[in-house]
Formats: C-alpha cells, sequence, structure tokens
C-alpha cells in the first residue's frame, strides 16, 4: 500500500510539472516586432515596465535579452551534449526559462531580491532578474543601462569576466552582443510607435485616451 502511495506521489508530481508547461505561453509568432509580442502578451509589457521602474533597465533592452537567450521559450534548457557522438549526456550548464539564468546566480537573486518562490518560467519574475543583473552590472562595472551590447557581454560573461575582458576572445559572444543591440534598437523603435496601447492597465482606461 505504500508503495503504491509513493507510486501516485510521484504521478502527482510529474503531472504537475507538466502541466505548468502544457499552460505556459506560446512563444509569439512574430518575435521581431515587439509591438506583436506585446499584443499576444500584454501582461509582459506590464512585467517589463515594472522591471524597467525598479531597476532601470528599459523594455527594449530586457526583451530583446530574451529573445536571444531562449526565443520567448519559458522551460527552455541548453541542449544535451552527446557522449561518443549519440548519446545523450549532460548539459553543458544549468541555465533554464526565459532568461536562461543559471542555477547560482539565480539563487543570489532569490537571496538578494525576489524570494525564494521566483520561477525562471515566469515572465515577471525573468524580466525581474534581467533588470537586477544589469543593475549589478551598473555598480560593478560603470556599463551604462543603456549600452545594450556591453550590457549583454556582462551578462553572458558575468561581471568579472568582463571586467578582465574575457569576451575579447570570443567572436561568437561579441556577434550575439551585437545582434542583441540591433535588436533592441529595433525594438526601441517599434514600441514608441505602439506602446500607449499597453499603457491601459485600469478597468476604466481606453486606449488611445490612456497614458501610463
Amino acid at each position: 500500500m505504500t508503495r503504491w502511495i509513493g507510486r501516485l506521489g510521484l504521478l502527482g508530481m510529474a503531472l504537475g510539472l507538466t502541466g505548468c508547461a502544457m499552460f505556459a505561453p506560446a512563444p509569439p509568432r512574430d518575435q521581431t516586432n515587439l509591438c506583436e509580442i506585446f499584443r499576444e502578451q500584454p501582461d509582459w509589457y506590464d512585467a517589463a515596465r515594472d522591471a524597467q521602474q525598479k531597476w532601470g533597465t528599459p523594455i527594449w533592452t530586457q526583451m530583446a535579452f530574451i529573445e536571444r537567450e531562449s526565443s520567448f521559450r519559458s522551460h527552455v534548457k541548453p541542449p544535451r551534449q552527446r557522449l561518443l557522438g549519440f548519446i545523450p549526456w549532460t548539459r553543458p550548464s544549468s541555465a533554464f526559462g526565459y532568461a536562461q539564468a543559471q542555477d547560482p546566480v539565480w539563487g543570489e537573486y532569490q537571496a538578494e531580491a525576489a524570494g525564494w518562490f521566483a520561477s525562471r518560467s515566469d515572465m515577471e519574475d525573468a524580466t525581474d532578474f534581467i533588470g537586477w543583473y544589469n543593475a549589478r552590472t551598473r555598480r560593478m562595472t560603470g556599463v551604462s543601462l543603456h549600452n545594450p551590447e556591453h550590457l549583454y557581454l556582462a551578462y553572458h560573461e558575468g561581471q568579472g569576466g568582463y571586467r578582465r575582458g574575457a569576451y575579447r576572445s570570443k567572436p561568437g559572444v561579441r556577434s550575439a552582443a551585437r545582434q542583441v543591440a540591433a535588436t533592441a534598437v529595433r525594438y526601441r523603435s517599434q514600441l514608441a510607435a505602439c506602446e500607449a496601447e499597453f499603457r491601459c492597465d485600469r478597468f476604466y482606461q481606453i486606449w488611445p485616451f490612456c497614458r501610463g
């Protein structure tokens, strides 16, 4: 009897985890246009705006990071390495979720800013994490919160690695940072044309007459 109870408990846990993944928002159909992203998921605008107000990283930079890191997939992990070329093996890192935060730095974020119930598969927590991390980058390195290329270099290499210039010998990382910066510029231009749509966060507000 005890054995069956244990098995049912494990089954329930597995179904719960599967359910979390099943009910996560699908990635936006058009990830090249921030207006379309927020039209599909208006709550993401609220999350990014809150993080911007709290930590200072612009909305468009946050979303450019997430587009690069996870393509807006909530439960993504790095692909497994292959042993002998075909046997599924370990993953190269513990990165997970929208922001691809790794276990150690996510633990620091939880302890310092978010609490232990924060989730890497939740967009509100992911945008808050990016804001928190970039604010720490600014404190530790002096990089401006309006410099997405170098913020991303520090995000990828860590603040210590950034200060050592570890990225200089990594052309792939430098290329990724330039792409993030280009995406942020495009997202900024797009958001300027549509942001009023997403500022109507009160039941009595009607676009285009509301302003946040």
